[in-house]
């Protein structure tokens, strides 16, 4: 049963991290499509820590799984680094880590 959560999760979160990020690259060739899936997964993980079994299979493997996206990420910092564009790689690489942090423990501190 947990897979059919699995499934239907990452048919809900993979086309909203696509539809997401190709919305707000037509505002800027940065990436803050990326940045902002992460963050809103990030929240979507620690909302759901505590959550029954089909639940979290649900939110946490399924949506959240194939919504974020650490390749991408990765990618991003490493073609802003290739380009040498350091200051723009150390920001989406703290910013990431700090809201995503951030993110994640006020999900966790509204679900208790």
């Amino acid at each position: 049963m947990k897979t059919i959560f699995v499934i239907l999760g990452a048919a809900l979160g993979a086309p909203s991290r696509f539809a997401i990020d190709q919305y707000i690259r037509k505002f800027s060739s940065k990436p803050y499509g990326i940045f902002l899936v992460n963050i809103l997964g990030s929240f979507v993980f620690g909302l759901t820590l505590h959550t029954s079994v089909n639940a979290h299979a649900f939110f946490v493997v399924g949506f959240a799984g194939s919504f974020t996206t650490w390749s991408t990420f990765m990618l991003d910092f490493f073609l802003a680094y290739e380009l040498k564009n350091y200051k723009s790689a150390a920001i989406n690489l703290s910013a990431s880590l700090a809201f995503g942090l951030t993110a994640a423990w006020i999900g966790i501190n509204l679900a208790k």
